[in-house]
């Protein structure tokens, strides 16, 4: 039910952001809405549609008294920005895309696939909206029986094509991170919790690198890209603090301001001989005696 709702609001927006400026009368809504879903659209349903798109997303349809016609101001900029909200109603549109040209596109569009845990996204959004906790069974790599843990859940975040649960782990008395993929079952739980006000899953998560929560103090990171690797590494940064120090014509050297682990170790090996980290120093070791255990495993 409310994965389903969750699309109606999504298609909404959609349609106003097609619009543009100049917006939609209730009646060429309704033709659309009976078009896509099959029913009438009775004013009520609309304007509780409103208010919920209002709710979760912060985008408010205005109505020109004038006219008569329903708006988004700045549509454009909804589909331009680089937001959640943003993120959110592109993938919901290219994969109803997807599901509709699947017969008439069969052979000529390729995604990747993604870890399964998807399913958890409705009900754990549903909980957030209601500050509901969570019971889940959750699996540890390596765990030879999955443990049931109570949460808080703060927030959900998208990092290497996994999803992820942040929430307040009670077992823990702490804040933790939970994949998606390794929970085996979830329940909404009747008791409530109270959100902490200055919780930001971005201000979170500012100074760490991938789904990992930072357990060290950040610290500025310079590599240096050579070739084609810099240009890439330029167009698609490893991190939102990237910046260019300088450029040469052969290399591009960066900088970050992160707080290294497992994963930034791993982005780096990735790249293989196109990207040397420079400093600090610490690191620089790590690097060489990574790449050391590699070369003693093919050699």
């Amino acid at each position: 039910m409310v994965t389903e709702l969750l699309g109606k609001y999504i298609w909404l927006v959609q349609k106003f952001i097609t619009a543009g400026d100049r917006g939609l009368s209730l009646e060429e809504l309704g033709t659309a809405w009976e078009r896509k879903f099959g029913t009438s659209y009775a004013r009520r349903t609309f304007n509780n549609h409103r208010e919920a798109v209002s709710e979760v997303f912060g985008i408010d349809i205005e109505c020109d008294r004038g006219t008569n016609r329903y708006f988004v101001r700045n549509s454009g900029d909804i589909a331009d920005r680089e937001t959640g909200i943003s993120w959110l109603i592109d993938t919901f549109t290219v994969n109803n895309m997807l599901v509709l040209s699947k017969e008439r596109l069969a052979g000529r569009i390729s995604v990747e696939e993604v870890p399964s845990g998807k399913k958890y996204l409705a009900p754990l959004m549903s909980a957030m909206q209601e500050n509901n906790k969570v019971e889940i069974l959750y699996r540890k790599y390596g765990a030879e029986m999955p443990d049931i843990r109570n949460v808080h859940p703060y927030g959900i975040k998208e990092s290497g094509q996994r999803w992820y649960l942040v929430g307040w782990a009670e077992e823990r008395d702490s804040c933790r991170v939970y994949a998606l993929d390794r929970i085996e079952s979830l329940k909404v739980l009747p008791d409530t919790f109270k959100m902490p006000q200055d919780f930001d899953i971005d201000t979170l998560f500012a100074t760490s690198f991938g789904s990992y929560l930072p357990d060290s103090p950040a610290r500025r990171i310079v590599f240096r890209a050579f070739g084609k690797e810099a240009s890439y590494i330029r167009d698609l940064p490893l991190h939102h603090t990237q910046t260019v120090l300088e450029t040469d014509g052969i290399s591009t050297t960066f900088s970050i301001f992160v707080s290294p682990n497992r994963s930034l170790y791993l982005e780096f090996l990735r790249h293989g001989a196109g990207i040397e980290v420079l400093s600090p120093a610490d690191l620089r070791e790590n690097m060489k005696s990574l790449t050391e255990e590699m070369y003693h495993l093919y050699g």
